[in-house]
């Protein structure tokens, strides 16, 4: 039995890369004879908008498919927070007053998220009157768990490489905590055991392997789909604008027509599905 989830965020309107996600979640685990999970993350400060939820039920419920929701990520702040004590007294948090523009100026590179951060306050006390961040200290973690394999179903076993992200925020200045965090202990907390998302998630399951380590919790199976994407090959964003679900559904357009054309592949004019796990590393 496999149970699988959709995590949406409530910052813009679901669109057609949410639905295929969506669908490949739903459609294992009813497989397998499991269960699909829907689980709200909305503690993305001010860009949280509650209102969203509700439209992403309709949207899911126009695409024909059939759910348990889960508690959201704003219910689960004491585990995120009991989470971030046990790593630090590993001696594994420290904490970071860098702000962007300082760790993009010193970086060490560049990592799956971005500037990975070169280490200005590991070991210091942070200056007074600035927020802080906690990072991981990912040299000290990785020695104290030594090496670690997860597997992906598509592309089969792999050895954990966390290290490329640098020592990573787990506990942001302006949230409860970063998606590293959240996303493992919940997906744990909700006995997931086949995590299903986009081949962009791929290198962060890296770190989540590590993170699950650290807590002791247990380890699912992951499954990285391809993205859907524009004409140009860019994946869609809301940001962008990129087709609304909500807007299809209010428009007429049958839901269940367009769920099992993405089923099969048959995509709306200007999408396409993109590049696999093969060039994933």
């Amino acid at each position: 039995m496999a149970v699988t989830r959709f995590a949406p965020s409530p910052n813009g309107r679901l669109h057609l890369g949410h639905a295929y996600s969506a669908i490949v979640a739903h459609d294992l685990a009813k497989a397998r004879g499991g269960r699909f999970l829907v689980r709200i993350e909305d503690i993305d400060g001010e860009r949280s908008r509650p209102a969203l939820t509700q439209e992403f039920r309709a949207d899911l419920a126009w695409l024909g498919l059939e759910w348990r929701e889960v508690a959201p990520q704003s219910a689960r702040l004491a585990s995120y927070a009991a989470a971030a004590e046990r790593l630090k007294a590993l001696g594994l948090l420290y904490p970071c007053g860098c702000t962007r523009a300082e760790i993009a100026a010193r970086a060490a590179g560049a990592g799956p998220d971005g500037p990975i951060y070169p280490g200005t306050c590991r070991g210091k006390e942070p200056a007074g009157g600035r927020p802080v961040a906690w990072r991981l200290d990912m040299a000290k973690a990785i020695a104290l768990t030594g090496p670690l394999d997860w597997r992906d179903e598509r592309v089969g076993l792999q050895r954990a490489t966390p290290e490329r992200f640098g020592d990573v925020v787990l506990m942001r200045k302006d949230a409860p905590a970063s998606y590293h965090l959240a996303a493992t202990l919940d997906d744990a907390a909700d006995g997931v055991t086949l995590v299903t998302r986009g081949v962009d998630l791929f290198a962060a399951s890296h770190v989540h392997r590590l993170l699950q380590a650290l807590l002791g919790l247990p380890v699912p199976r992951w499954r990285h789909h391809p993205l859907l994407v524009e004409a140009g090959g860019r994946k869609l964003a809301k940001r962008r604008g990129s087709p609304g679900l909500a807007e299809r559904r209010l428009g007429g357009e049958d839901g269940l027509d367009l769920a099992e054309a993405l089923r099969a592949g048959r995509f709306p004019a200007g999408v396409s599905l993109g590049e696999g796990l093969e060039a994933c590393p």
